[in-house]
C-alpha cells in the first residue's frame, strides 16, 4: 500500500479519517441527548466497514435502498430498514431472502407493494416476518400516499396480510434543502402536516410504534418535529459542498475529497485535472448562486466549472493560484454519493499520510441475469472487507 498520498494513482477518493470519525460521533451524540434512534442511510458509504463504526457508536439499525445494500448490510447488521417500495416480485423475493435472524423493514405506499412483499414472505422458509412502514408524501412530492385516510387504509391492508406486521410511518423531508437558517417556515409546514398523520393513525386505534424521518440537511432540527423516533441521514458521513454550502456541516467537516492531479495548464486562466464526470459526477449545485461540479479544498474561489468524462476544468480566474502541472488537489464534490458509487475503493488518510482502505462493497446492482433466481451476496468476492468491517475506521 502507498504511504503517502503522492504515490496514490488518481483520481482516487481519500477520506480523512479523523474528520470522519468526527461528523460519526456529532450525529450518535446528538441522537443519543435528544432521545432519537439514529438509523443511517448506507446509500452514501455503502460499505460494511463504516456501518460497522456507525452501529459501534449506537445506531439502532442502517437503512438501505436496494437489495445489494440490504444484502451486504445483514453481514454486520441485525435490523435494516429497505426504505423504497418493494414493488415486483425480483425486487421482493431477493429482500424476502435475508437471513431470517436479520429484523427487516419496508417502507411502502401502494398495496401492489404489499402483495409483493407479502407474497415473498410468505413462500420464504418460515413464514418471514416483515415489517412495515407506511411512507406518506409530506412536501417531496416523490413517493409516499399523499392522503392521511390512503395511509390509514395501508396500514389496515399490512395488518391483514401476514406475515407483514404493521411498525409505524416514514417520510422524507428532501424538499428542505434551503440554508439551515432558512429552512424555519417548511419546518413548520412539515410539522403541522405530520402533527395530523399521527393523529389521524391515533384516532384510527393504530398508533405508530415509529415515526420515522430526516434527512442530512435537516438532521440537526430533527428533535423539534413531533413524534419523530428514528432519523435517516446519509450524507453526513462524509458530507459535500451541497452540505457545507446550505451550513447543515462546516467546511471542515467534509471528509471526503477526490484527489486529482493536475495534467495541464495550457490554456490560460484554467487546469484541467485528471477528474472528470467519471470520477466527481455531474450533478449540479442545489445552493443558490453555486456553479460549477466541484470545489478544490483551500482554494475556495476555484471550482470544477466543465468537465468531459476524465478531464476536469479548474477556473482561475478569481483565484492567484497557479497550480503546477503534476500538483495534488483535493477536490470538495457537489454530491458525495455519486462519488462514491463510482469507486471501488475508498482510502484512509491522516493527513497526507495514507493509513488504510476499503471497497466500496454495496455498490451496484449484485445480481446475475443468467441466475434461475436472485442470489445473495457472495462475501467472497470482497477478500478482505469481512476483516476491514472490524477495525475501526476512526
Amino acid at each position: 500500500m502507498p504511504s503517502t498520498i503522492a504515490e496514490l494513482e488518481t483520481p482516487v477518493p481519500i477520506v480523512d479519517l479523523d474528520r470522519l470519525a468526527g461528523n460519526l460521533d456529532r450525529a450518535a451524540d446528538y441522537a443519543k441527548s435528544h432521545g432519537l434512534a439514529l438509523r443511517p442511510h448506507i446509500k452514501t458509504h455503502k460499505s460494511p466497514r463504516v456501518a460497522h463504526e456507525q452501529m459501534r457508536r449506537g445506531a439502532a439499525g442502517v437503512t438501505c435502498a436496494t437489495p445489494m445494500e440490504a444484502e451486504v448490510m445483514s453481514e454486520v447488521c441485525r435490523d435494516i430498514l429497505v426504505a423504497y417500495p418493494p414493488v415486483g416480485s425480483p425486487r421482493a423475493s431477493r429482500l424476502a431472502a435475508i437471513p431470517p435472524d436479520v429484523r427487516l423493514t419496508v417502507a411502502l405506499d401502494s398495496r401492489r407493494a404489499i402483495d409483493d412483499i407479502a407474497a415473498a414472505a410468505a413462500a420464504a422458509a418460515a413464514d418471514r416476518p416483515v415489517g412495515v412502514y407506511v411512507e406518506a408524501d409530506l412536501g417531496m412530492h416523490r413517493v409516499g400516499v399523499p392522503s392521511i385516510d390512503e395511509a390509514v387504509a395501508l396500514a389496515r391492508a399490512v395488518q391483514a396480510a401476514p406475515p407483514l406486521t404493521f411498525e409505524g410511518i416514514a417520510f422524507y423531508p428532501g424538499h428542505i434543502r434551503e440554508a439551515v437558517d432558512q429552512q424555519a417556515r417548511k419546518l413548520e409546514e412539515l410539522n403541522a402536516a405530520l402533527g395530523q398523520l399521527i393523529d389521524a393513525f391515533d384516532r384510527a386505534g393504530l398508533h405508530p410504534r415509529v415515526v420515522s424521518g430526516g434527512s442530512t440537511p435537516t438532521m440537526w432540527q430533527t428533535h423539534q418535529l413531533r413524534g419523530v423516533t428514528e432519523f435517516r441521514p446519509g450524507t453526513y458521513v462524509y458530507n459535500d459542498r451541497t452540505t457545507a454550502a446550505i451550513g447543515a456541516c462546516g467546511w471542515d467537516d467534509c471528509a471526503l475529497t477526490v484527489l486529482a492531479r493536475v495534467v495541464s495548464t495550457a490554456v490560460p486562466g484554467q487546469a484541467v485535472v485528471d477528474a472528470g464526470s467519471k470520477a466527481l459526477g455531474r450533478e449540479p449545485m442545489r445552493a443558490d448562486g453555486a456553479d460549477g461540479f466541484g470545489v478544490v479544498r483551500g482554494h475556495p474561489d476555484v471550482v470544477v466549472k466543465s468537465m468531459s468524462e476524465e478531464h476536469g476544468i479548474l477556473d482561475l480566474s478569481s483565484s492567484s493560484w497557479r497550480p503546477a502541472v503534476g500538483e495534488l488537489v483535493r477536490i470538495i464534490p457537489n454530491h458525495v454519493c455519486i462519488v462514491v458509487h463510482l469507486n471501488d475503493i475508498i482510502v484512509g488518510v491522516r493527513g497526507d499520510a495514507v493509513e488504510t482502505s476499503w471497497p466500496v462493497v454495496a455498490r451496484g446492482r449484485g445480481y446475475s441475469i443468467s441466475a434461475p433466481s436472485p442470489t445473495r451476496h457472495d462475501p467472497s468476492r470482497f477478500g478482505r472487507e469481512t476483516a476491514a468491517a472490524a477495525q475501526p475506521a476512526g
